[in-house]
């Protein structure tokens, strides 16, 4: 038995021996073929690239931050485009929004767009379409699941030049712009005040000594009534009570004179 572990151990050991060469000569014919110098040129080349980057950095900072920043624009408006979930999920928050105010207090051209959005999503009509860095939201005139001729034959599909009028939304930076634009104000009806003046239908915003007086006196119409103000109030009733009193009887002695 010990005469075949030391015939094994030999044996083991001329092997290992035998192999370490040919690996070696290996490794060496590999990096002198010819995909050994073309891996060896393209990292020279990646490393000159980026030694010519970080030198450009440092004598043009202004260039390179620039560069950087329309870099960094262009990836986040990548991973912040929104996609065809996101849509419906903002529709169905602006249909529940204008469902919850009375008709005659939502705004007509955000009911009329949320509604017609609504109902071409539920005939299946609404399609969205990837830009890389924006999204669109468009219509089609039929169902794709339909079994109508038009609706399965390709060349009576949404063409590329009239996807332009057709366009509903577009997503950009987490947002649907048009969506928002029309939600601006859903709660103010400017049919009711169509009838007015234009000067009466414009609003402003209030200074901020108006806002200051009506802060004030609302605060003041919490306290509590002092037996002062009380008597304060009583003089003042008892005044107006006596000016009235007056007027009524000067009244009629102007009439009897005149008729006088």
């Amino acid at each position: 038995m010990a005469s075949l572990r030391v015939a094994r151990r030999m044996f083991c050991a001329a092997a290992e021996g035998a192999s370490a060469p040919a690996t070696k000569s290996r490794w060496e014919a590999l990096k002198g073929s010819k995909a050994g110098a073309w891996c060896r040129s393209l990292l020279s080349d990646y490393k000159e690239a980026c030694r010519e980057i970080v030198v450009g950095a440092r004598e043009r900072p202004l260039k390179a931050s620039v560069y950087a920043t329309l870099l960094g624009g262009t990836w986040a408006c990548f991973h912040t485009k929104p996609d065809y979930s996101s849509f419906e999920a903002a529709l169905l928050d602006r249909s529940t929004e204008l469902g919850l105010l009375s008709a005659w207090n939502r705004n007509g051209t955000s009911d009329r767009h949320v509604q017609s959005l609504v109902n071409l999503r539920n005939e299946g009509r609404l399609h969205h379409i990837s830009l890389g860095l924006l999204s669109l939201v468009y219509y089609s005139d039929y169902d794709p699941n339909t079994t109508l001729y038009e609706a399965q034959c390709s060349n009576l599909s949404v063409r590329w030049r009239d996807l332009p009028q057709r366009v509903l939304d577009v997503g950009f930076a987490g947002h649907w712009w048009i969506l928002n634009s029309k939600m601006q104000d859903y709660d103010v009806n400017e049919e009711e005040f169509k009838h007015l003046p234009p000067h009466m239908q414009a609003t402003s915003p209030p200074s901020v000594k108006e806002v200051e007086s009506n802060e004030r006196l609302h605060k003041e119409s919490w306290l509590t009534l002092t037996v002062e103000d009380r008597e304060m109030e009583t003089k003042v009733a008892d005044r107006k009570e006596e000016r009235v009193s007056g007027e009524s009887q000067i009244k009629p002695l102007k009439q009897e004179q005149t008729q006088a």
